[in-house]
């Protein structure tokens, strides 16, 4: 279901055109390959993570990189419905939610469009699942030392390290060794011989002022629409690629965005915190929420950011699933038009009820993360080290509850 739904999109595994940067990823792979070392030789806007994914399909002939880039992250999708069906038997998801969630995860290329295969946000995607299902399964240290290799091929998920941090405790330290040597060991020694080119591409990744799709964005946008506003579209504040919105009501906009945002993911943590014991099932839904929150409240969003909700937002039950879908379609229905979006036309009505799908999807997960649980599959407290002592935990609670 996963090769031909990915199939069907404009720019899918058997379509010829490309889109959105697979060119650039093919670029700086032949460049690496060449000999030339990234953020020394020549500026590149993603982490040091990424070439992971770039490189492989570089080895080809260079008129094949296209499809053989997208080739790999099929392949990234199908390890992810893997996962997913790894996570959903942990939580003790029934045979036919496992079917009806997988079969969803199998169809998001349709709700996604060109974004699923021609940008690389499946591999940081993959490690974050892969991260929360060590976590699951008793397995900390694995789970941060994924998570940091996740952050090291694109920072937003360092947003979920405070979530970790309270599922793991008290133990912490050797997980957050883990997670450390593991950044440190793909970033410093890019730091060593290009440190200033490192530097600059992490403040042009971090430093962008508001993007027009963002929450804030969108807003001024539509206050523009309705002549309540005179907007300003610029190409980009930083050497990453972006259009964002000039003058002083947009940045102090982006400022109070970025508050939001830390806000929205310090709640979820805090709120996952305070309750206690906690299902494993809540623990998943803390994640997407975190991650949600995360995109719905920062300063730019970019259709291929609503990867980063799988597979974790469609195993939180239907109606996330429902909310995330939607907002995908929405994202996919201006992505043939950003002429229109980028000159403030109708069509930016669209991309703030994406946004707004986005909030009431961070409002849900949240409070679903408030709520308690009934889930009675994996109660962790905090979460083993051993296989054996979650399996007692669930016999334990089986028997409390009959």
């Amino acid at each position: 279901m996963y090769v031909a739904a990915a199939i069907v999109p404009q720019g899918g595994l058997a379509r010829g055109r490309e889109y959105r940067d697979v060119g650039l990823y093919g670029e700086y792979a032949r460049a690496l390959a060449d000999g030339r070392v990234p953020y020394r030789d020549f500026f590149v806007e993603y982490p040091p993570g990424a070439f992971a994914v770039f490189t492989p399909p570089a080895l080809l002939p260079e008129q094949a990189y296209r499809h053989s880039f997208k080739v790999l992250m099929a392949l990234l999708g199908v390890a992810m419905l893997i996962v997913a069906a790894v996570i959903l038997a942990r939580v003790g998801a029934g045979r036919r939610r496992l079917q009806a969630t997988l079969a969803a995860l199998a169809l998001s290329p349709l709700a996604l469009g060109p974004v699923s295969l021609n940008t690389y946000d499946l591999w940081p995607a993959l490690l974050v699942a892969g991260a929360v299902a060590a976590l699951l399964y008793g397995r900390p240290t694995l789970g941060f030392a994924l998570l940091g290799l996740a952050v090291t091929a694109k920072l937003y998920p360092l947003a979920l390290l405070p979530l970790f941090c309270v599922a793991a405790r008290p133990r912490l330290a050797r997980p957050l060794l883990a997670f450390g040597a593991v950044v440190a060991a793909v970033f410093v020694p890019f730091a060593l011989v290009a440190g200033e080119g490192l530097r600059e591409s992490l403040e042009a990744q971090s430093g962008r002022a508001l993007q027009l799709e963002s929450l804030g964005g969108a807003m001024l946008a539509a206050a523009d629409r309705l002549g309540l506003y005179d907007a300003t579209v610029v190409t980009g504040s930083t050497a990453a690629l972006s259009r964002d919105l000039a003058g002083g009501l947009p940045d102090a906009v982006a400022v109070a965005s970025s508050v939001l945002q830390a806000a929205a993911v310090v709640a979820v943590a805090w709120f996952f915190a305070v309750r206690g014991r906690a299902s494993g099932e809540r623990l998943v839904i803390a994640a997407a929420a975190t991650l949600v929150g995360f995109l719905a409240f920062s300063r730019f969003i970019s259709p291929q950011y609503l990867v980063w909700l799988l597979p974790l937002v469609l195993i939180a039950r239907l109606a996330p699933a429902v909310l995330a879908a939607a907002a995908m379609v929405l994202a996919q229905l201006w992505f043939f038009h950003y002429g229109g979006v980028f000159a403030l036309e109708r069509i930016v009505w669209l991309v703030v009820v994406r946004d707004a799908l986005l909030v009431a999807l961070y409002g849900l997960l949240l409070w679903s993360t408030i709520t308690p649980s009934s889930s009675r599959t994996f109660v962790h407290a905090p979460f083993s080290n051993r296989r054996a002592s979650g399996t007692a935990a669930v016999e334990a609670e089986e028997r409390r509850s009959r």
